[in-house]
């Protein structure tokens, strides 16, 4: 590990906000990703008559439990329980309902409030909320990680050959580029999304329009500082291709401004999903969405719990990555020396 690696790992350590916050964004991250174990409304493990079953891996017919039908067993039934625990036992997650498992018995009408069975009530579906909750943030933030990692790529390959060779190349592209950026983003994606049906890929690739134009413009700036040094020029004159200068020469120290930039990044894209969610041009109608909690939040007042576990949910994912954002630009400034 180089020195300037050490000096930027040691600051941002230093800046004890963003260094918890990272810990605890990606204990969530963990946590989110294995939902199907944490919620789902099949067991993972059942005991029947001396063998072991999986049912949140494969789907096993009623017949195989001793039940009358060969579709799929529904084992919150009552009747399918008993038959099992006669020859043996059932493995629960913590919560036994998965994002889309409506709960038919409800104390009164949905949206319920919290009771032992639904943590933190349902929505007016008659779904958990909990089981939702933990759902939209996985696929919230691999939404956003997606879109982030992609429109990076993009900006700045874009940014590089921009500053890079200059010239018409550069003059053109930053003319397509400043024309592209004035465009009113907002109103075309929600016109693209109201014309396609809409998907976790297609909303990722109506995103991606805009969002890749954020990184241009501070790439291109390091390459048309860094392209006149005295090493680029040498190692220009010792024949090495410009792809290869690009890339090993140049490449990072336009590097440091992309990283600086990338939470913010990450949290405009769950931001950007969360507002067409909530618009309901998101993802499809039954998706787990914190944009459509809000949504639900706003249209059910009579049920605080709806709005209210929306809004910390968002607020204490977008104050993670703010912060962890805030300790990596800490980290890449070479004028922070407090460590």
């Amino acid at each position: 590990m180089s020195p300037i690696t050490r000096r930027r790992l040691a600051q941002f350590k230093a800046n004890k906000r963003g260094y918890v916050s990272l810990w605890i964004f990606m204990a969530l991250f963990v946590l989110a990703l294995c939902a199907d174990f944490i919620a789902n409304d099949k067991p993972l493990l059942v005991k029947y008559d001396g063998a072991l079953y999986t049912p949140i891996f494969k789907a096993y017919p009623e017949t195989v439990f001793g039940g009358d039908f060969e579709t799929e067993t529904e084992y919150r039934d009552e009747y399918v329980q008993d038959l099992i625990n006669e020859k043996g036992w059932i493995l629960w997650p913590p919560i036994r309902y998965s994002y889309d498992t409506i709960n038919y018995n409800l104390p009164q009408p949905a949206p319920s409030p919290p009771t032992g069975d639904n943590i933190i009530g349902t929505d007016d579906q008659g779904r958990d909320v909990a089981a939702r909750v933990i759902y939209g943030f996985r696929i919230s933030v691999l939404f956003g990680l997606t879109l982030t990692l992609v429109s990076s790529l993009i900006g700045v390959t874009a940014g590089a050959f921009q500053g890079f060779y200059g010239g018409w190349l550069d003059m053109i592209m930053q003319r397509f580029i400043e024309i592209w950026s004035s465009l009113p983003s907002l109103y075309i994606l929600i016109i693209f999304s109201a014309m396609f049906v809409p998907g976790f890929w297609t909303l990722l690739l109506i995103l991606l329009l805009f969002s890749w134009v954020s990184l241009v413009d501070v790439v291109r700036a390091e390459f048309l500082r860094t392209r006149n040094f005295d090493y680029v020029r040498a190692a220009n004159a010792l024949g090495v291709s410009s792809l290869t200068i690009m890339r090993r020469h140049v490449l990072p120290n336009a590097m440091v401004a992309t990283m600086t930039l990338m939470p913010f990044i990450l949290t405009g894209s769950i931001t950007a999903l969360t507002s067409l969610d909530f618009l309901g041009l998101g993802l499809p109608p039954g998706s787990p969405s914190l944009g459509e909690m809000l949504a639900q939040g706003k249209n059910n007042l009579q049920a605080p719990w709806l709005g209210i576990t929306a809004f910390i949910s968002l607020a204490l994912m977008l104050s993670l990555l703010t912060f962890i954002g805030e300790a990596v630009r800490d980290a890449f400034d070479p004028r922070k020396t407090n460590i």
